[in-house]
């Protein structure tokens, strides 16, 4: 029979009576009582109903309350089975949790899941925050106490399903890495494993934007010239995190990162354009759409040496996403034209770029079926004609010279496959008979 378990009075206002016994569906899955107090993390497997914005009650008798003497240590990370004590509550509960981007799992249509006890572990995060902030607190003591077994745990623990502890935890390990600069290092290079194990092995992590927003902060304090240490963990790490499918749950955060980089070094330019190319989707055209919108903001810090170094294959992908039959694809290549220093280094680098784009928006006038699409394809095609009528004419006619000469391979392909049919038609073609044709 399940038992009832009456929350502390911090946790229900004054007056209040006593929560209704728990429901069927909130009995408990394995009899066993916790062993002690502060044991909620690991009890029993069950399911349990959402948590009221008055009431902060556990699941059954099993869930205690955390001791006010337990030490106060990360907890170990939260384990994920299909009987876990997590319970689903619906983000149209009465008492929202702080709105804080997902991390990086597969599923991002999936609601956010809360922890029912979190209004006992939002205390030993307060108390620890505030603890650290403290200036009575002495760095080259405190090191010795939050040491690398420490921030592994904490990083582990950035892994949780719950947004309100992995925003609280974004902004310990903040504070941790501004006051210890003794784990500085550490700190970095533990959470460029997380990034490498997320990237290459499982692709399932829910703090990833949580680590980039740390790292954004970081990266704009970086001393310059950028160390060699700095760049291969834009190289190694920052890239490659374009290339997993949940990239658009992260984006924004590692957008910033990136642009962080560009602002400490110019000259880093036309190798991120490179990278972003070399993870290009081209099989995913919402993907596509966001590595437009990035490569928009990178061209705005881009200077004209830089960009002559990548801008033939980067126009040539661009020139691939206007022919693009996915219309949102096609806007937002053609929507870059609206950018006044994309259109001065288009300008100024025009006998190359206008005939790798001219062909494409001649290709798009003709068979594309959106109307703003085709819209939007005259106002370039007028622009290019105004910056350099001479060219843009030239260009028209390579065009067509180019249409007429595919169409003249064509019709002599099918001129040969026709005379193929008629011999194979007049005499098959059995034992060591062939077939000539001229």
């Amino acid at each position: 029979m399940a038992t009832r378990y009456n929350a502390p009075a911090a946790c229900r206002p004054a007056g209040a009576a006593a929560p209704p016994p728990p429901s069927s569906a909130c009995r408990r899955r394995s009899s066993p009582p916790a062993s002690s107090p502060g044991s909620s993390r690991s009890s029993p497997s069950r399911t349990c109903p959402a948590p009221s914005a008055t009431t902060c009650s556990s699941a059954s008798s099993a869930s205690a309350v955390p001791s006010s003497t337990s030490p106060i240590r990360p907890r170990a990370p939260p384990r994920r089975t299909s009987s876990g004590r997590r319970c689903w509550i619906s983000s149209t509960s009465s008492t929202p949790p702080p709105s804080s981007s997902g991390g990086g799992g597969e599923g991002d249509e999936d609601e956010p899941m809360f922890d029912p006890a979190w209004c006992h572990l939002q205390l030993v995060y307060e108390l620890l925050l505030k603890f650290i902030g403290s200036n009575s607190l002495d760095a080259k003591i405190g090191k010795k106490y939050f040491d690398h077994s420490f921030i592994v745990r904490l990083l582990n623990l950035l892994d949780s399903e719950d947004p309100r502890e992995r925003d609280s935890l974004k902004t310990i390990l903040h504070r941790i890495y501004g006051k210890f600069m003794v784990h500085r290092p550490f700190i970095r290079k533990a959470v460029s494993n997380i990034f490498y194990h997320f990237v290459f092995e499982t692709q399932r992590h829910n703090g990833i934007a949580e680590l980039l927003e740390v790292f954004g902060s970081i990266i704009s304090g970086f001393a310059l010239p950028l160390k060699e240490e700095h760049k291969i963990f834009l190289w190694r790490v920052l890239i490659p995190l374009h290339k997993p499918k949940s990239v658009g749950v992260y984006l924004q955060q590692l957008t910033y990162c990136v642009t962080q980089f560009l602002e400490k070094d110019p000259k880093l330019a036309g190798s991120i354009i490179i990278g972003l190319l070399r993870y290009w989707p081209v099989t995913n055209s919402q993907k596509e759409v966001m590595f437009l919108s990035e490569i928009e903001e990178i061209l705005e810090a881009t200077s004209m040496v830089e960009f002559q170094k990548c801008m033939v294959p980067l126009f040539r992908r661009i020139a691939q996403c206007i022919n693009s039959s996915h219309f949102q694809v096609a806007e937002r290549a053609l929507f870059m034209w609206n950018n006044d220093h994309i259109i001065s280094l288009v300008a100024q680098n025009r006998q190359v770029i206008m005939p790798i784009i001219v062909p494409a928006l001649e290709q798009n006038g003709q068979n594309h079926w959106n109307h703003a699409v085709l819209n939007l394809t005259a106002n370039v095609m007028k622009m290019f004609s105004e910056m350099d009528e001479e060219l843009f004419s030239a260009c028209l006619t390579k065009c067509k010279e180019d249409e007429e000469k595919q169409a003249s391979m064509e019709e002599k392909r099918r001129l040969k496959w026709a005379k193929l049919e008629s011999a194979a038609a007049l005499q098959p073609v059995t034992g060591h008979t062939a077939v000539l044709v001229g």
